[in-house]
């Protein structure tokens, strides 16, 4: 090894062996648990062709069982579309939703849906709503000055 003193060569053992760990947990982690990017992206389509590709050509919730719904929503510059969905309580809600434009965010506060919306790629998340009122789903990606303002409601209602 180079000229340097004991207690450097230590160190740079240490730090090389600390890195190669890192890297050897990782690789055997991503290949032995299937671990992949953000979940539920299996499907990419054009960012400037969203609002043209089903089934963002008509975004909006639609009951696809008893008490089950598939929610659509594009995200877009400081939005969403739709920005409002009321689903009955006990209601599981399949969300599919793409960006067109830049990387958001899709978030519930008190509840487990935490999505990062990439342009073109489609995330999809479930949740199952067992308490009436009113949640909040906003973007927590910041994606603009006017970032602060894109925010959507689920409404959940004893009945519909």
């Amino acid at each position: 090894m180079l000229n340097m003193p004991k207690y450097e060569k230590i160190w740079l053992a240490i730090g090389t062996g600390a890195l190669v760990v890192f890297l050897a947990v990782t690789g055997i982690m991503a290949v032995s648990m299937c671990l992949n990017p953000p979940n539920g992206m299996n499907m990419a389509i054009k960012p400037e062709n969203v609002e043209a590709t089903a089934p963002f050509n008509s975004p909006g919730l639609k009951k696809i069982g008893p008490n089950e719904y598939r929610a659509t929503i594009i995200s877009y510059t400081f939005g969403y579309k739709p920005n409002t969905i009321t689903v009955p309580k006990g209601a599981t809600v399949h969300f599919q939703i793409t960006s067109k434009d830049v990387v958001h965010g899709f978030m519930i506060p008190g509840t487990t849906t935490n999505l990062m919306l990439i342009p073109g790629h489609v995330a999809e998340y479930t949740q199952t709503f067992n308490e009436p009122g009113e949640f909040l789903f906003l973007c927590h990606e910041y994606c603009g000055i006017g970032h602060q303002a894109m925010y959507g409601r689920v409404i959940v209602k004893n009945t519909v």
